[in-house]
C-alpha cells in the first residue's frame, strides 16, 4: 500500500503531490492539508482518508492487500472528521453555513453522512431527529457506535418536548428552541433515520453511552442559575441517580469520561483521577492518574488506553499493552518525532499513526503487526517534502511577577545563533488552549521568511499547570500583554533577536493580543496582524448574548475567562476602544462566514482606526470561516502577512 492512497487520489483528481524547489511559495503552507482525517475499520481491512486537493474534498476507501481505490468526491465543503460504523460505513462530519433569518445572521451547522466501502454516499444521517436550521443544535455529534452487527449510530438530536409527556416547562424559551428537548437517538447509518432511544430533560445537554448503545451518564445544565448535575445509570438499571448535584458551572470540567470497563465515571478530585463505580458509587483511584494527565480512549470500547503528561513534549504511560507495544515500535522507527496513534483495529494487528515534528510535515503511515510492516498512506504537505524547515526549541522565562512562562522558539533554517534577527511573537487563540512541540504551517511559514519566531506560553494557557492556567482569568489586556513583552526581553538577552525589530502576529485570541499590543504597548511593536482577533469585548459579549442566549454556557465560559469584569473595565481593555493609543500599522484579517468572532470584529477596528487617522489594512475572505479552512483564503492570508512583514519589519 505503499502511498497508494495519497497518490492515486490525487491523479484522480489531477493534482501533483511533488515537492517545489525551495523557498517554496505560500501556497505550500497555506493548502489545507492533503489528510484531514484517516480512520481504520473495527476489522482492520479497510482504511478511509478524508483527503483534500485544493478546496476539493474527497473521501478514498482502500482495502488492504487488494487493488481498486474507490473515490466519492464531496466537493467545496468543510469537512471535519471521519470515523467506522461497524465494517460497513464510514461517517463523515461536514459543516455548512445557513440563515439565522436576518441581514449577516449566520450560524455554522455540522452534520453527518454515511459512506458505503464503495465510497458511494447512503445517506445523511438524523434527518428526522432536528431541523437542519435550529439553533438549539448546532452540531449533532456521534455519542457512540454500537459494536454489534448491524451498526446502530447513536447521536445527539432534539424531540419535541412539548406535548404530553414532555415535561411542565415554566421557562422561557429563546427564539428558535420552540418545545424541542434534546434527545439520544439510534441512527441506521443504511438509511439516516433514526429512532428515538432517550429523550432529556429540559436542561439535559448530552449523554455518555456504552458499546451496546445505552446511555450510562446523562448531562445536565441549568442554564438559569448555571449549575450542573451529572446522572448515572448502572447496566441493568432503568432508574437515574445524580452523581454531581448541582455544582458550579467550573465543576464541569471534573468529569472525565465514562469508562466502560468498570462501569464507572472518571472524575478529578483532590488533584488525582478517580473512578466512581455507578452501581454502588464507590470511589477508588485510576491508575494513579493526576488531574494533568490527558487521557487516550479507545471509542469502540469505551475505555482509557494511555495517559499522556509532560509539557514539552507528550510523555505516554499505555494502559492497553497492545497498543503501547505498536506505539514502542513506531517511535524507535521514527525516532526524534511525534507519533500519534489515531485509531487500530478490533484486534490490535493494524494501527493508523500520524507522524511529525517541529520541522516535518506529517505524514500518515499504516503499520502491520503480524507482517511488521510500515506502509506510507499520505502527506499532509506534500509541496514541503524534502524543504528545510524551522529549527524549534522550548524554554520557560519569568515573568516580571515570577510566573515561570514556557515558550516554543523556532529559528529561520539555517540560522546562527546570535543573529540578532528580527522577531515574530505569535501568541496562541484560546486563550485556554496550547501551542506544542509540533509542526506549526503558520510558525513555520514566518520563520522561513526569515525570522525569529515566539511562541509564549501565556498565563491562560492549558497543558502546564493549573497555577498558569488560573493566572490568566481576568487578565486579558493585563498581565497577558505583559508576558509577551518579558518574552521578548528574554529572548533578545540570549542574542538571537534584535528587541527593536519586533511585530506580533495572532488568530482569535491571539488576534485579540495582537491588537491589544499595539494599543497598550504600542512602542514595543513596529506592527501587527490580526487574523479573526476580537477588538471590542463589550460588543462580543452582547452579540453572542442575542445569538446564543444570555446563559449560553459558550459565553458564561467567555466571561469566566475575562473574570466578569464591568463594562467600564471591558471598554479599557477593548482596543478598538482605544485605537487613538496606536503607533504601528496593522493588518486585519477576518473570514466573512465567521460565527465565532463575528467580521464585525476587524471592521470594528478598522472604522476606529481610519477616525483615529491610523495606518491599517483590512481584508475580508469571502466564503471563510473562523479556522480558515480553504487553501485559496488560507494563502491569501500568508501572501498578505508575507508582504505586511517585509514592508513593515524587513528581515535586511
Amino acid at each position: 500500500m505503499r502511498g497508494i492512497m495519497w497518490a492515486a487520489a490525487a491523479a484522480a483528481l489531477g493534482v501533483a503531490a511533488t515537492a517545489q524547489a525551495a523557498p517554496p511559495p505560500a501556497s505550500a503552507f497555506g493548502r489545507v492539508p492533503a489528510v484531514v482525517d484517516a480512520a481504520i475499520s473495527p476489522g482492520g481491512e479497510r482504511v478511509a482518508i478524508l483527503g483534500a486537493t485544493a478546496d476539493q474534498r474527497f473521501i478514498s476507501i482502500a482495502t488492504v492487500d487488494k487493488e481498486g481505490l474507490p473515490i466519492l468526491q464531496l466537493g467545496e465543503v468543510e469537512a471535519v472528521g471521519l470515523r467506522w460504523a461497524g465494517d460497513d460505513f464510514v461517517l463523515a462530519t461536514v459543516a455548512y453555513w445557513d440563515s439565522l433569518g436576518g441581514p449577516g445572521r449566520t450560524a455554522r451547522f455540522e452534520r453527518q453522512i454515511s459512506v458505503t466501502t464503495e465510497a458511494k454516499a447512503a445517506a445523511r444521517l438524523l434527518q428526522n431527529g432536528v431541523a437542519a436550521g435550529n439553533l438549539a443544535l448546532l452540531e449533532t455529534p456521534v455519542l457512540g457506535v454500537t459494536s454489534t452487527a448491524p451498526a446502530r449510530v447513536m447521536m445527539l438530536g432534539l424531540t419535541d418536548n412539548s406535548g404530553a409527556g414532555g415535561g411542565v416547562d415554566t421557562r422561557i424559551k429563546r427564539k428558535g428552541e420552540g418545545g424541542a428537548a434534546r434527545a439520544l437517538w439510534k441512527v441506521d447509518p443504511a438509511t439516516g433515520s433514526g429512532a428515538l432511544a432517550e429523550r432529556g430533560a429540559y436542561d439535559t445537554k448530552s449523554w455518555d453511552v456504552d458499546s451496546q448503545g445505552e446511555a450510562r451518564v446523562r448531562i445536565d445544565a441549568d442554564e438559569l442559575n448555571g449549575k450542573f448535575t451529572l446522572y448515572g445509570r448502572p447496566k441493568g438499571r432503568s432508574q437515574w441517580t445524580a452523581l454531581i448535584s448541582n455544582a458550579a458551572p467550573e465543576r464541569r470540567s471534573d468529569y472525565r469520561g465514562y469508562h466502560e470497563g468498570e462501569d464507572a465515571i472518571l472524575l478529578a478530585k483532590d488533584g488525582k483521577i478517580v473512578r466512581q463505580r455507578l452501581s454502588d458509587g464507590a470511589i477508588e483511584p485510576f491508575a494513579d492518574a493526576v488531574v494533568t494527565d490527558r487521557m487516550i480512549w479507545d471509542p469502540d470500547r469505551n475505555i482509557v488506553v494511555a495517559l499522556v503528561s509532560g509539557a514539552e513534549r507528550p510523555a505516554f504511560r499505555w494502559l492497553d499493552a497492545d497498543i503501547g507495544a505498536a506505539y514502542g515500535v513506531l517511535s524507535r522507527a521514527f525516532k526524534d518525532r511525534n507519533v500519534v496513534l489515531t485509531g487500530w483495529s478490533r484486534d490490535r494487528t493494524r494501527f493508523l499513526a500520524r507522524v511529525s515534528g517541529p520541522s516535518s510535515a506529517p505524514v500518515w503511515y499504516l503499520y502491520d503487526k503480524p507482517r511488521k510492516n510500515v506502509s506510507l498512506l499520505a502527506e499532509e504537505y506534500p509541496q514541503l517534502k524534502d524543504i528545510a524547515l524551522g529549527q524549534m526549541s522550548f524554554t520557560t522565562y519569568k515573568a516580571r511577577d515570577g510566573l515561570s512562562i514556557p515558550a516554543f522558539v523556532t529559528l529561520p533554517p539555517g540560522a546562527a545563533k546570535g543573529a540578532k534577527l528580527p522577531l515574530v511573537v505569535l501568541p496562541h487563540g484560546g486563550p485556554a488552549a496550547r501551542d506544542a512541540y509540533d509542526f506549526d504551517y503558520l510558525a513555520q511559514f514566518i520563520a522561513n521568511r526569515g525570522y525569529v519566531v515566539l511562541q509564549p506560553q501565556f498565563r491562560g494557557s492549558t497543558g502546564f499547570g493549573d497555577e498558569l492556567e488560573e493566572a490568566g482569568r481576568g487578565e486579558w489586556g493585563g498581565k497577558v500583554q505583559t508576558d509577551l513583552l518579558d518574552g521578548i526581553a528574554a529572548l533578545a538577552a540570549s542574542g538571537d533577536v534584535d528587541p527593536s525589530r519586533v511585530c506580533i502576529v495572532g488568530a482569535s485570541f491571539g488576534g485579540y493580543s495582537a491588537l491589544a499590543a499595539a494599543t497598550f504597548h504600542a512602542a514595543d511593536y513596529k506592527c501587527a496582524a490580526s487574523i479573526a482577533g476580537m477588538s471590542d469585548l463589550g460588543q462580543m459579549l452582547s452579540e453572542d448574548s442575542r445569538l446564543y442566549g444570555r446563559d449560553s454556557d459558550a459565553l458564561e465560559s467567555l466571561r469566566g475567562q475575562l473574570g466578569n469584569v464591568s463594562n467600564t473595565k471591558l471598554a479599557e481593555i477593548s482596543p478598538a476602544r482605544q485605537a487613538g493609543l496606536v503607533r504601528a500599522p496593522i493588518l486585519l484579517v477576518h473570514g466573512e462566514q465567521d460565527t465565532i468572532v463575528r467580521p464585525a470584529q476587524s471592521q470594528l477596528m478598522a472604522d476606529r482606526l481610519k477616525d483615529a487617522g491610523k495606518p491599517y489594512e483590512l481584508i475580508v475572505l469571502e466564503r471563510e470561516n473562523h479556522y480558515l479552512t480553504r487553501t485559496a483564503t488560507r494563502t491569501q492570508t500568508l501572501e498578505a502577512l508575507e508582504k505586511f512583514l517585509a514592508k513593515n519589519l524587513p528581515v535586511n
